[in-house]
């Protein structure tokens, strides 16, 4: 009998072709994100030349792999049980793209149905079976959520209301088919770019979705219904921590909440000084994989801010141009910028930074807590 050796020391795009093969042969069972490189977070980026990516970063913040994408992207959802993402396009973007992460091959494109485009985030059925995305049906002014059939190459098999207008972020609560939509409020059409076009009468809500149909609603305080509530972060117990970005005149009183369901939502808030630094913009919120610790951050203020998650008080503020991706690692955090600087948050933690020519968009995309 002759032994097959595979040399495992091939590295970047070639390791990949080379893996991408035994898979298209058969060789070799059950895909994991090690044969991948062993990403622990995704994030867009763009590079020096004006193009775009979708990056692979391990755990030692060295990406790992980087994958063309056509245009700018915003954030990714990973496929449960395989090492697949699909990396969608920025607000109003109309496609999303699905990639085998271990080829860097494109596996289908999916398309916004006509007079509808995309919000950027979307997420995964714990079986990996559905995927659900946030779009605007922007001739009736309303959220929908896109179901896509991911066994049968991504067809799309049917849609559902949001619960609201302006369905940003969309997360699936842990250990349940629970979807929790951030309804930002604002209506926007393509006509009119990004204007916002309802800003007296917007109203902002989360609403939580079973089988198609919005099980619960919660709702800001009439007063701070110019809060666009965009982006989401479940922690392992249930609960929601939420962004938000001020569309009022004067400065907002929070910018930060989090929601438990049957119970109201807890607005967090910190002293005036540190509610100016967030210039009226969350760009990304997380919780810590213990489910202790909330990090949110402002490109505009160039500042994060971290929380405790269960008494709701402030703990410190950290200066950082032009951050906006954050993610969980460990009991801390890691964080990205527009300066191509990625770097960890954990006071132990204070060198371990990496520079690169990348320009990291809004989100950071933990792998691991993304699935659980």
């Amino acid at each position: 009998m002759r032994l097959m050796v595979i040399d495992m020391r091939k590295s970047g795009p070639v390791r990949r072709q080379f893996l991408g093969g035994l898979l298209a042969a058969g060789l070799m069972p059950n895909p994991t994100w090690a044969d991948a490189g062993s990403p622990a977070f995704l994030s867009a980026a763009g590079q020096p030349d004006g193009s775009y990516v979708l990056c692979g970063i391990d755990a030692a913040l060295q990406v790992c792999f980087k994958i063309p994408l056509p245009a700018r992207g915003h954030a990714a959802a990973t496929h449960p049980s395989r090492p697949e993402a699909v990396a969608f396009a920025r607000r109003p973007g109309t496609f999303a793209i699905v990639i085998d992460c271990i080829s860097g091959q494109v596996i289908t494109r999916l398309h916004a149905p006509t007079n509808r485009h995309f919000y950027g985030h979307g997420t995964y059925a714990s079986d990996g079976d559905l995927l659900f995305t946030t779009e605007n049906d922007y001739e009736a002014g309303a959220g929908r959520i896109g179901v896509w059939d991911v066994a049968r190459g991504y067809i799309r098999v049917d849609e559902w209301d949001s619960g609201g207008i302006g369905p940003h972020d969309i997360k699936r609560l842990h250990h349940s088919e629970t979807l929790v939509v951030a309804n930002g409020g604002i209506d926007t059409h393509p006509d009119t770019g990004r204007t916002k076009l309802n800003i007296p009468s917007m109203q902002p809500n989360l609403t939580y979705i079973e089988d198609g149909s919005v099980v619960d609603v919660a709702m800001l305080p009439p007063q701070m219904h110019k809060n666009s509530i965009r982006h989401l972060a479940v922690s392992q117990r249930g609960a929601v921590a939420f962004g938000m970005q001020w569309q009022g005149d004067q400065m907002a009183q929070s910018l930060v909440g989090t929601h438990h369901r049957g119970c109201a939502i807890e607005l967090l808030t910190v002293a005036t000084e540190q509610v100016r630094q967030l210039d009226n913009y969350i760009g990304s919120i997380a919780y810590s994989a213990d489910g202790k610790k909330i990090a949110v951050t402002s490109p505009r203020g160039g500042v994060v801010h971290l929380y405790d998650a269960i008494t709701g008080q402030f703990i410190r503020d950290r200066a950082f141009a032009d951050v906006s991706g954050v993610a969980p690692r460990g009991t801390s955090f890691v964080i990205t910028s527009g300066s191509g600087v990625m770097r960890s948050i954990a006071r132990s933690r204070g060198c371990d930074a990496r520079q690169s020519a990348l320009k990291w968009d809004n989100h950071l995309i933990s792998i691991e807590t993304e699935n659980a």
